[in-house]
C-alpha cells in the first residue's frame, strides 16, 4: 500500500525525537542562524542548515546539496520556537523528502533528554 504524499510536517514528541536520533533512525537539523547557535548551543549531532540556506543545501537537485541528507531518511527539524522549522519542513517536503518532523524549539530537544552542546 502506498503512503499518501506528506503535505505538512508531522509533530514529534521530544523523547521520540531524541530516541530516533540516538538510534541513527533520523537526521536532526538546526535551522537557526549562527548567532543563535553561538548564544544557546545546539543539539548534539544536529546538522546546521539555516533556513535561508534550505534552497541550496537541502534541495537534492542543487550542486551544494548537503551530503549527509537523504530524501528517504526521516528528518527532524527545530529552531527556537518551531516557526522557522515549520517553514524549513515545507521546503523539504517540496524537495521530495518522505518523512519530515517539526520538533519545535531547541528547548523541546533538551526537555526530551537530548544533549545541548556549545557551538
Amino acid at each position: 500500500m502506498n503512503m499518501p504524499f506528506q503535505q505538512s510536517a508531522r509533530p514529534i514528541a521530544p523523547q521520540d525525537a531524541v530516541a530516533k536520533v540516538a538510534a541513527g533512525d533520523a537526521i536532526l537539523i538546526d535551522v537557526r542562524d549562527i548567532n543563535e547557535l553561538q548564544s544557546s548551543g545546539t543539539a548534539a549531532g544536529a546538522l546546521h542548515i539555516p533556513l535561508m540556506m534550505m534552497q541550496t543545501k537541502a534541495d537534492p537537485r542543487h550542486p551544494e546539496f548537503h551530503s549527509d541528507l537523504k530524501t528517504d531518511r526521516p528528518v527532524i527539524l527545530y529552531c527556537a520556537s518551531g516557526a522557522r522549522s515549520g517553514m524549513a519542513a515545507q521546503a523539504l517536503i517540496s524537495f521530495g523528502f518522505s518523512e519530515v518532523y517539526n520538533l519545535g524549539g531547541l528547548m523541546h530537544w533538551h526537555q526530551g533528554g537530548g544533549e545541548v552542546v556549545r557551538a
